[in-house]
């Protein structure tokens, strides 16, 4: 992946960087998750290139994109319009939407907003964390990950200790112990991504107002992806998605995986990913 020439498109007074592969009849957009950028699909682009065009980008706020303003803004209703005119501006639409994490919570509102853009999506646990208000069992999930990650997380990077933020948000959405334990390289697309991540603990508006009757009014094709190995909390907001959206495949295991699963067993990911878009 590193060998693509990174590309730039000016998208609602934000300048965003881009890497693309493939010249299939259709387009595939990735839309990466928290501490992340375009860097961290580098073992989908050669894969899904074989069949589809693909384009990785970096979200506002995120390496090696510049910074306008402080972050302030940052939500999901801020990525979405920038998502949505990406799309206008580099491709044709409708495209298919590859997501993890947050990037999922981005894709699901664009979705909801801008239908016409989105031929399939598949979702690698979107963290619609105030769902788990609503279910059974859920506000116990909620509340630990308050404690355990968030919370302590938003107070180190108020300290100004990114690296301290970033190691205890990683290992927290992951399950276990993981910052530890990365490569350099990996370590410092993280870190790379820090100030972005401060950034999110701060903002007032990070949860988009979607809802289940949201989700009910989407018509495309979803899969939705679980780590085999990922906090129980984001295997019930993946279960309460399939249930409320109408067009949701059975959700698919990525066995020794946790929550970034895309990096965790790329080739169980690539698979399942693969499959999906063949039957869309």
């Amino acid at each position: 992946m590193t060998a693509e020439p990174v590309r730039s498109a000016t998208v609602n007074g934000a300048t965003l960087s881009y890497v693309e592969a493939g010249r299939g009849p259709d387009t595939v957009v990735c839309v990466h998750g928290s501490l992340d950028d375009y860097r961290s699909w580098r073992a989908q682009l050669g894969p899904l290139s074989a069949h589809h065009r693909v384009i990785a980008y970096s979200r506002r706020y995120h390496y090696p994109n510049r910074w306008d303003g402080d972050g302030s803004d940052y939500s999901a209703e801020l990525h979405a319009e920038d998502l949505a005119g990406l799309i206008r501006t580099v491709t044709d639409p409708p495209v298919h939407l590859l997501t993890s994490s947050y990037g999922g919570n981005v894709a699901l509102y664009m979705t909801s907003q801008h239908g016409e853009l989105v031929r399939s999506l598949v979702l690698g646990e979107p963290p619609l964390l105030p769902w788990l208000h609503h279910i059974a069992g859920g506000e116990t999930h909620l509340q630990r990950f308050l404690d355990s990650t968030w919370l302590p997380a938003r107070d180190a990077f108020g300290r100004g200790q990114l690296e301290e933020g970033a190691r205890l948000f990683l290992d927290g959405v992951m399950g276990r112990p993981t910052f530890e334990h990365l490569a350099p390289a990996a370590r410092q697309l993280i870190l790379d991504n820090a100030p972005e991540m401060a950034a999110e603990t701060l903002a007032n508006r990070y949860f988009p107002p979607f809802t289940c009757e949201d989700a009910r009014s989407l018509r495309q094709p979803v899969l939705l992806c679980k780590g085999e190995l990922s906090p129980e909390a984001f295997h019930l907001i993946t279960d309460e998605l399939a249930a409320c959206l109408p067009a949701a495949r059975p959700p698919v295991i990525i066995d020794r995986a946790s929550h970034v699963m895309h990096l965790g067993n790329p080739q169980g990911y690539n698979r399942a990913v693969l499959a999906f878009l063949a039957q869309c």
